[in-house]
Protein backbone atom coordinates (compact mmCIF):
# COMPACT_ATOMS: atom_id res chain seq x y z
CA UNK A 1 0.00 0.00 0.00
CA UNK A 2 1.02 3.40 -0.96
CA UNK A 3 1.66 6.01 1.82
CA UNK A 4 -1.57 8.29 2.34
CA UNK A 5 0.47 11.11 3.13
CA UNK A 6 2.83 10.62 0.24
CA UNK A 7 -0.36 10.58 -1.90
CA UNK A 8 -1.26 13.85 0.14
CA UNK A 9 1.43 15.92 0.28
CA UNK A 10 3.20 14.65 -3.13
CA UNK A 11 0.33 13.86 -5.46
CA UNK A 12 2.41 14.75 -8.88
CA UNK A 13 4.98 12.12 -7.47
CA UNK A 14 2.14 9.47 -7.44
CA UNK A 15 0.63 10.72 -10.54
CA UNK A 16 3.53 10.66 -12.69
CA UNK A 17 4.35 6.76 -11.37
CA UNK A 18 1.02 5.72 -12.44
CA UNK A 19 1.48 6.92 -15.67
CA UNK A 20 4.76 5.03 -16.08
CA UNK A 21 2.78 2.22 -15.33
CA UNK A 22 -0.20 2.92 -17.49
CA UNK A 23 -2.29 3.16 -15.17
CA UNK A 24 -3.89 6.65 -15.43
CA UNK A 25 -4.48 9.14 -12.73
CA UNK A 26 -8.86 9.21 -11.84
CA UNK A 27 -8.07 6.48 -8.97
CA UNK A 28 -5.70 9.12 -7.44
CA UNK A 29 -7.73 11.63 -7.68
CA UNK A 30 -10.60 9.66 -5.98
CA UNK A 31 -8.19 8.45 -3.15
CA UNK A 32 -7.24 12.54 -3.08
CA UNK A 33 -11.09 13.41 -3.33
CA UNK A 34 -11.99 11.00 -0.47
CA UNK A 35 -8.92 11.42 1.71
CA UNK A 36 -10.08 15.33 1.80
CA UNK A 37 -13.89 14.56 2.29
CA UNK A 38 -12.57 12.34 5.32
CA UNK A 39 -10.74 14.54 7.05
CA UNK A 40 -13.35 16.60 6.83
CA UNK A 41 -15.84 14.94 8.27
CA UNK A 42 -13.58 14.18 11.04
CA UNK A 43 -12.68 18.15 11.80
CA UNK A 44 -16.23 18.88 12.18
CA UNK A 45 -17.04 15.88 14.33
CA UNK A 46 -14.36 16.93 16.55
CA UNK A 47 -15.47 20.74 16.79
CA UNK A 48 -18.67 19.51 17.68
CA UNK A 49 -17.87 16.80 20.18
CA UNK A 50 -15.59 20.22 21.35
CA UNK A 51 -18.88 22.11 21.93
CA UNK A 52 -20.41 19.43 23.51
CA UNK A 53 -18.21 18.89 25.92
CA UNK A 54 -17.98 22.87 26.74
CA UNK A 55 -22.22 23.08 27.20
CA UNK A 56 -22.25 19.80 29.26
CA UNK A 57 -19.44 21.08 31.74
CA UNK A 58 -21.32 24.45 31.75
CA UNK A 59 -24.73 23.27 32.52
CA UNK A 60 -23.18 20.45 35.33
CA UNK A 61 -22.18 24.12 37.06
CA UNK A 62 -25.96 25.21 36.44
CA UNK A 63 -28.66 24.63 39.58
CA UNK A 64 -31.47 24.97 36.79
CA UNK A 65 -30.78 22.57 34.40
CA UNK A 66 -31.84 24.20 30.78
CA UNK A 67 -34.33 21.76 29.01
CA UNK A 68 -33.77 23.38 25.69
CA UNK A 69 -29.96 23.23 25.91
CA UNK A 70 -30.09 19.77 27.15
CA UNK A 71 -32.05 18.94 24.08
CA UNK A 72 -29.64 20.96 21.70
CA UNK A 73 -27.04 18.72 22.82
CA UNK A 74 -28.72 15.91 22.45
CA UNK A 75 -29.12 16.63 18.85
CA UNK A 76 -25.58 17.76 18.51
CA UNK A 77 -24.88 14.04 19.84
CA UNK A 78 -26.93 12.78 16.72
CA UNK A 79 -25.24 15.17 14.30
CA UNK A 80 -22.14 13.71 15.57
CA UNK A 81 -22.94 9.61 15.32
CA UNK A 82 -24.37 10.59 11.69
CA UNK A 83 -21.12 12.59 11.12
CA UNK A 84 -18.95 9.43 11.94
CA UNK A 85 -21.15 6.70 10.46
CA UNK A 86 -20.61 8.54 7.61
CA UNK A 87 -16.39 9.15 7.74
CA UNK A 88 -16.59 4.85 8.90
CA UNK A 89 -17.78 4.53 5.30
CA UNK A 90 -15.60 6.58 3.64
CA UNK A 91 -12.74 5.24 5.50
CA UNK A 92 -13.96 2.16 3.96
CA UNK A 93 -13.86 3.37 0.77
CA UNK A 94 -10.54 5.13 0.85
CA UNK A 95 -9.08 1.66 2.38
CA UNK A 96 -10.41 -0.08 -0.62
CA UNK A 97 -9.07 2.29 -3.36
CA UNK A 98 -5.33 2.34 -1.05
CA UNK A 99 -5.44 -1.45 -1.49
CA UNK A 100 -5.82 -1.01 -5.15
CA UNK A 101 -3.51 1.06 -5.90
CA UNK A 102 -0.25 -0.54 -7.32
CA UNK A 103 3.06 0.60 -6.24
CA UNK A 104 5.35 2.93 -7.32
CA UNK A 105 8.40 2.12 -9.66
CA UNK A 106 11.79 2.32 -8.91
CA UNK A 107 13.84 4.86 -10.53
CA UNK A 108 16.00 3.23 -12.48
CA UNK A 109 12.97 0.74 -13.99
CA UNK A 110 12.76 0.89 -17.96
CA UNK A 111 9.64 2.58 -19.20
CA UNK A 112 7.36 0.61 -21.37
CA UNK A 113 3.93 -0.66 -22.12
CA UNK A 114 4.22 -4.06 -21.73
CA UNK A 115 5.94 -7.34 -22.11
CA UNK A 116 7.64 -6.08 -25.36
CA UNK A 117 9.54 -3.66 -24.01
CA UNK A 118 11.51 -5.79 -20.63
CA UNK A 119 14.64 -5.93 -21.33
CA UNK A 120 17.15 -8.79 -21.58
CA UNK A 121 20.60 -8.12 -18.50
CA UNK A 122 22.41 -11.45 -19.35
CA UNK A 123 21.97 -14.67 -21.08
CA UNK A 124 23.58 -17.78 -19.92
CA UNK A 125 24.77 -20.89 -21.34
CA UNK A 126 24.42 -21.78 -25.08
CA UNK A 127 20.89 -23.63 -26.44
CA UNK A 128 21.68 -26.65 -27.05
CA UNK A 129 22.19 -28.18 -30.95
CA UNK A 130 20.37 -31.75 -31.46
CA UNK A 131 21.47 -33.99 -34.14
CA UNK A 132 18.15 -34.68 -33.97
CA UNK A 133 14.28 -32.72 -34.10
CA UNK A 134 13.66 -32.30 -29.90
CA UNK A 135 10.07 -33.38 -29.19
CA UNK A 136 8.47 -31.41 -26.99
CA UNK A 137 7.81 -31.99 -22.85
CA UNK A 138 4.23 -33.65 -23.62
CA UNK A 139 5.46 -36.24 -26.16
CA UNK A 140 8.71 -37.22 -24.46
CA UNK A 141 6.71 -37.33 -21.28
CA UNK A 142 3.96 -39.71 -22.62
CA UNK A 143 6.38 -41.72 -24.58
CA UNK A 144 8.13 -42.73 -21.12
CA UNK A 145 5.24 -42.86 -19.12
CA UNK A 146 6.41 -40.50 -16.58
CA UNK A 147 3.16 -38.02 -17.15
CA UNK A 148 -0.32 -38.80 -17.76
CA UNK A 149 -2.20 -36.47 -19.08
CA UNK A 150 -5.41 -38.21 -19.85
CA UNK A 151 -6.06 -39.57 -16.61
CA UNK A 152 -5.04 -35.98 -14.73
CA UNK A 153 -7.89 -34.69 -16.73
CA UNK A 154 -10.69 -37.44 -15.36
CA UNK A 155 -9.22 -36.87 -11.85
CA UNK A 156 -9.75 -32.89 -12.00
CA UNK A 157 -10.28 -31.70 -15.22
CA UNK A 158 -8.38 -29.71 -17.77
CA UNK A 159 -5.10 -27.86 -17.01
CA UNK A 160 -4.29 -31.09 -14.32
CA UNK A 161 -2.18 -33.88 -14.82
CA UNK A 162 -0.93 -37.12 -13.05
CA UNK A 163 3.17 -37.24 -12.71
CA UNK A 164 3.94 -41.19 -12.53
CA UNK A 165 7.34 -42.71 -11.65
CA UNK A 166 10.42 -40.92 -12.91
CA UNK A 167 8.18 -37.67 -13.46
CA UNK A 168 7.25 -37.74 -9.69
CA UNK A 169 10.66 -38.31 -8.50
CA UNK A 170 12.15 -36.06 -10.58
CA UNK A 171 9.98 -33.41 -9.57
CA UNK A 172 10.73 -34.38 -5.90
CA UNK A 173 14.42 -34.42 -6.41
CA UNK A 174 13.86 -31.00 -7.72
CA UNK A 175 12.66 -29.74 -4.16
CA UNK A 176 14.96 -31.04 -2.77
CA UNK A 177 17.83 -30.07 -4.67
CA UNK A 178 16.48 -26.53 -4.59
CA UNK A 179 15.66 -26.58 -1.00
CA UNK A 180 19.38 -27.88 0.28
CA UNK A 181 21.30 -25.21 -1.77
CA UNK A 182 18.73 -22.41 -0.21
CA UNK A 183 19.33 -23.22 3.19
CA UNK A 184 22.68 -25.06 3.37
CA UNK A 185 24.49 -22.30 0.99
CA UNK A 186 22.15 -19.65 0.44
CA UNK A 187 21.24 -18.75 4.21
CA UNK A 188 17.70 -19.60 4.17
CA UNK A 189 15.64 -20.81 6.78
CA UNK A 190 13.45 -23.43 5.52
CA UNK A 191 9.30 -22.78 6.32
CA UNK A 192 6.66 -25.40 5.87
CA UNK A 193 3.18 -23.24 5.96
CA UNK A 194 -0.33 -24.12 5.61
CA UNK A 195 -1.47 -24.00 2.07
CA UNK A 196 -4.67 -22.17 3.36
CA UNK A 197 -4.91 -19.19 4.97
CA UNK A 198 -7.15 -15.92 6.76
CA UNK A 199 -8.28 -13.03 4.31
CA UNK A 200 -6.25 -10.90 6.19
CA UNK A 201 -2.89 -12.84 4.65
CA UNK A 202 -4.27 -12.37 1.22
CA UNK A 203 -4.29 -8.46 1.55
CA UNK A 204 -1.04 -8.57 3.37
CA UNK A 205 0.65 -9.71 0.66
CA UNK A 206 -1.47 -7.93 -1.88
CA UNK A 207 -3.83 -10.37 -3.66
CA UNK A 208 -7.06 -8.49 -2.33
CA UNK A 209 -9.18 -7.38 -2.75
CA UNK A 210 -7.29 -6.70 -6.71
CA UNK A 211 -7.30 -10.26 -7.48
CA UNK A 212 -9.76 -12.14 -5.66
CA UNK A 213 -11.11 -13.53 -9.35
CA UNK A 214 -7.66 -15.21 -9.66
CA UNK A 215 -7.89 -17.14 -6.22
CA UNK A 216 -9.41 -20.16 -5.19
CA UNK A 217 -11.51 -19.54 -1.81
CA UNK A 218 -13.57 -21.57 0.26
CA UNK A 219 -16.40 -18.90 1.31
CA UNK A 220 -18.28 -21.36 3.94
CA UNK A 221 -14.79 -21.01 6.58
CA UNK A 222 -13.44 -17.96 4.42
CA UNK A 223 -9.98 -19.92 4.11
CA UNK A 224 -8.01 -19.05 0.70
CA UNK A 225 -5.79 -21.69 -0.93
CA UNK A 226 -2.23 -19.83 -1.62
CA UNK A 227 -1.17 -18.91 -4.92
CA UNK A 228 2.58 -18.76 -4.27
CA UNK A 229 4.13 -19.67 -0.21
CA UNK A 230 4.75 -15.85 -0.77
CA UNK A 231 1.33 -15.31 0.95
CA UNK A 232 2.07 -17.29 4.22
CA UNK A 233 5.85 -16.04 4.37
CA UNK A 234 4.77 -12.69 4.12
CA UNK A 235 2.74 -12.78 6.53
CA UNK A 236 4.49 -14.64 9.40
CA UNK A 237 5.52 -11.71 10.95
CA UNK A 238 2.44 -9.82 10.82
CA UNK A 239 1.28 -6.95 13.22
CA UNK A 240 4.95 -7.54 14.28
CA UNK A 241 7.76 -5.32 15.72
CA UNK A 242 10.60 -7.22 14.63
CA UNK A 243 14.08 -6.46 17.76
CA UNK A 244 17.38 -4.53 16.84
CA UNK A 245 19.79 -7.08 14.94
CA UNK A 246 16.99 -8.81 13.78
CA UNK A 247 17.18 -8.20 10.17
CA UNK A 248 17.99 -9.41 7.47
CA UNK A 249 15.48 -12.79 7.64
CA UNK A 250 15.67 -15.12 4.69
CA UNK A 251 12.79 -17.65 3.89
CA UNK A 252 12.54 -20.55 1.77
CA UNK A 253 9.14 -22.72 1.93
CA UNK A 254 8.16 -25.73 -0.42
CA UNK A 255 4.43 -25.46 -1.58
CA UNK A 256 1.66 -26.27 -3.43
CA UNK A 257 0.44 -23.16 -5.53
CA UNK A 258 -3.54 -22.68 -6.97
CA UNK A 259 -4.33 -20.15 -9.37
CA UNK A 260 -7.31 -19.92 -11.53
CA UNK A 261 -5.54 -20.18 -15.33
CA UNK A 262 -7.76 -17.94 -17.67
CA UNK A 263 -5.83 -18.15 -20.66
CA UNK A 264 -7.85 -17.84 -24.53
CA UNK A 265 -8.63 -20.68 -25.60
CA UNK A 266 -6.20 -22.98 -27.50
CA UNK A 267 -3.43 -21.00 -25.67
CA UNK A 268 -0.65 -23.10 -23.49
CA UNK A 269 -3.31 -26.32 -23.72
CA UNK A 270 -0.81 -28.93 -23.68
CA UNK A 271 1.99 -29.99 -21.42
CA UNK A 272 2.30 -28.72 -18.11
CA UNK A 273 3.48 -25.06 -18.54
CA UNK A 274 0.26 -23.89 -17.25
CA UNK A 275 -2.18 -25.32 -14.26
CA UNK A 276 -4.43 -24.26 -11.71
CA UNK A 277 -2.17 -26.61 -8.91
CA UNK A 278 1.69 -26.76 -9.23
CA UNK A 279 4.80 -26.65 -6.93
CA UNK A 280 7.13 -24.12 -6.42
CA UNK A 281 10.28 -23.39 -4.05
CA UNK A 282 9.42 -19.67 -2.52
CA UNK A 283 12.38 -17.45 -1.62
CA UNK A 284 11.77 -14.53 0.74
CA UNK A 285 13.25 -11.84 2.26
CA UNK A 286 12.57 -9.26 4.86
CA UNK A 287 15.51 -6.64 4.89
CA UNK A 288 16.38 -3.12 6.08
CA UNK A 289 15.50 -0.66 3.47
CA UNK A 290 18.84 0.59 2.97
CA UNK A 291 20.02 -2.85 1.98
CA UNK A 292 17.14 -3.74 -0.36
CA UNK A 293 18.50 -3.21 -3.54
CA UNK A 294 21.31 -5.22 -2.92
CA UNK A 295 19.45 -8.20 -1.29
CA UNK A 296 17.31 -8.02 -4.64
CA UNK A 297 20.73 -8.59 -6.43
CA UNK A 298 21.82 -11.59 -4.01
CA UNK A 299 18.30 -12.88 -4.48
CA UNK A 300 18.30 -13.28 -8.21
CA UNK A 301 21.55 -14.44 -8.23
CA UNK A 302 20.27 -17.32 -5.54
CA UNK A 303 17.43 -18.16 -7.96
CA UNK A 304 20.00 -18.05 -11.38
CA UNK A 305 22.48 -20.22 -8.75
CA UNK A 306 19.59 -23.24 -9.50
CA UNK A 307 19.76 -22.63 -13.34
CA UNK A 308 23.80 -22.70 -13.46
CA UNK A 309 23.75 -25.61 -11.53
CA UNK A 310 21.42 -27.70 -13.34
CA UNK A 311 23.21 -26.60 -16.68
CA UNK A 312 20.15 -24.88 -18.09
CA UNK A 313 20.41 -22.37 -20.90
CA UNK A 314 19.01 -19.43 -19.09
CA UNK A 315 18.28 -14.98 -19.45
CA UNK A 316 17.72 -12.77 -17.03
CA UNK A 317 14.95 -10.32 -17.95
CA UNK A 318 14.45 -6.27 -16.22
CA UNK A 319 10.87 -5.55 -16.27
CA UNK A 320 9.59 -2.32 -17.54
CA UNK A 321 7.03 -0.17 -15.83
CA UNK A 322 4.40 -1.22 -17.95
CA UNK A 323 4.69 -5.00 -17.32
CA UNK A 324 5.42 -4.79 -13.25
CA UNK A 325 3.85 -7.24 -11.04
CA UNK A 326 1.30 -4.72 -8.83
CA UNK A 327 3.39 -4.92 -5.65
CA UNK A 328 7.18 -4.39 -6.95
CA UNK A 329 9.35 -1.67 -7.26
CA UNK A 330 11.86 -3.51 -9.50
CA UNK A 331 11.29 -6.88 -10.95
CA UNK A 332 14.07 -9.66 -13.08
CA UNK A 333 12.63 -12.51 -14.53
CA UNK A 334 14.40 -15.92 -15.41
CA UNK A 335 13.62 -17.80 -18.21
CA UNK A 336 14.63 -21.09 -19.32
CA UNK A 337 15.27 -22.49 -22.97
CA UNK A 338 12.90 -24.99 -23.87
CA UNK A 339 13.99 -26.55 -27.40
CA UNK A 340 10.93 -28.87 -28.04
CA UNK A 341 8.25 -25.93 -27.08
CA UNK A 342 10.32 -23.75 -29.08
CA UNK A 343 10.03 -20.70 -26.41
CA UNK A 344 11.48 -19.03 -23.28
CA UNK A 345 9.66 -20.06 -20.10
CA UNK A 346 9.38 -17.95 -17.07
CA UNK A 347 10.79 -20.05 -14.43
CA UNK A 348 11.13 -17.28 -11.05
CA UNK A 349 10.35 -13.33 -11.07
CA UNK A 350 12.62 -11.67 -8.32
CA UNK A 351 11.05 -8.34 -6.80
CA UNK A 352 11.71 -6.15 -4.66
CA UNK A 353 8.46 -4.55 -2.82
CA UNK A 354 9.79 -1.98 -1.04
CA UNK A 355 7.55 -0.95 1.83
CA UNK A 356 4.00 -1.77 0.13
CA UNK A 357 3.65 -5.02 1.60
CA UNK A 358 5.39 -4.01 5.12
CA UNK A 359 2.27 -1.25 5.54
CA UNK A 360 -0.30 -3.45 4.34
CA UNK A 361 0.94 -6.00 7.20
CA UNK A 362 1.87 -3.61 9.47
CA UNK A 363 5.89 -5.40 9.42
CA UNK A 364 8.22 -3.17 11.43
CA UNK A 365 11.37 -3.28 12.90
CA UNK A 366 13.64 -1.46 15.69
CA UNK A 367 16.72 0.07 14.01
CA UNK A 368 18.42 0.12 17.70
CA UNK A 369 16.34 -0.31 21.32
CA UNK A 370 15.52 3.20 21.58
CA UNK A 371 14.41 4.21 17.89
CA UNK A 372 10.87 4.08 16.91
CA UNK A 373 9.50 1.29 14.76
CA UNK A 374 10.38 1.48 10.99
CA UNK A 375 8.54 -0.36 8.29
CA UNK A 376 10.65 -2.91 6.83
CA UNK A 377 11.04 -4.02 3.31
CA UNK A 378 9.83 -7.49 1.48
CA UNK A 379 11.66 -9.14 -1.73
CA UNK A 380 10.64 -12.46 -2.84
CA UNK A 381 11.47 -14.61 -5.70
CA UNK A 382 10.89 -17.66 -7.27
CA UNK A 383 13.48 -20.69 -6.70
CA UNK A 384 11.90 -22.31 -8.44
CA UNK A 385 8.84 -22.71 -10.37
CA UNK A 386 8.80 -26.49 -11.23
CA UNK A 387 6.43 -27.90 -13.91
CA UNK A 388 8.93 -25.16 -15.83
CA UNK A 389 12.34 -26.48 -14.77
CA UNK A 390 10.87 -30.10 -15.51
CA UNK A 391 10.14 -28.84 -18.75
CA UNK A 392 13.49 -27.48 -19.51
CA UNK A 393 15.23 -30.52 -18.25
CA UNK A 394 13.19 -32.81 -20.51
CA UNK A 395 13.57 -31.12 -22.97
CA UNK A 396 17.19 -30.00 -22.97
CA UNK A 397 18.49 -33.47 -21.54
CA UNK A 398 16.19 -35.36 -23.94
CA UNK A 399 18.07 -38.21 -26.23
CA UNK A 400 17.34 -39.42 -29.69
CA UNK A 401 16.36 -42.31 -28.42
CA UNK A 402 13.75 -41.03 -26.47
CA UNK A 403 14.91 -41.10 -23.08
CA UNK A 404 16.04 -38.22 -20.87
CA UNK A 405 19.60 -37.76 -18.85
CA UNK A 406 19.38 -36.46 -15.48
CA UNK A 407 21.67 -33.25 -14.63
CA UNK A 408 24.47 -34.50 -13.01
CA UNK A 409 23.42 -32.15 -9.89
CA UNK A 410 20.50 -34.20 -9.20
CA UNK A 411 21.57 -37.66 -9.79
CA UNK A 412 22.47 -38.01 -6.27
CA UNK A 413 19.10 -37.48 -5.67
CA UNK A 414 17.38 -40.05 -8.15
CA UNK A 415 20.07 -42.11 -8.13
CA UNK A 416 20.41 -42.71 -11.82
CA UNK A 417 21.75 -40.92 -14.48
CA UNK A 418 19.26 -41.20 -16.95
CA UNK A 419 15.31 -41.58 -17.12
CA UNK A 420 13.96 -44.28 -19.77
Amino acid sequence: MIDIKLIRDNPEVVFQAMDRRGEGRADVDEIIELDSSYRLMLKEAETLRARRNDVSKQISRMKEKPADLIAEMRQVGDHIARIEAEANLLSDRLEDRLLRLPNLPSDDVPEGQGSQDNIEVRSCGRPREFSFKPLPHWDLAEKLGIIDFQRGVKLSGTRFYVLRGMGALLQRALISFMLDLHVREHGYTEIYPPFMVKRECLVGSSNLPKFADNLYHDAEEDYWFIPTAEVPLTNLHRDEILAPGALPIYYAAHTSCFRREKMAAGKDTRGIKRGHQFEKVEMYKFVDPSTSNEELNSLLDNAEDICRRLELPHRVIQLCTGDLGFAAVKTYDIEMWAPGCGEWLEVSSCSNCGDFQARRANIRYRPDPEAKPRLVHTLNGSGLALPRVMIAIMENYQREDGSISVPAALQPYMNTDTIR
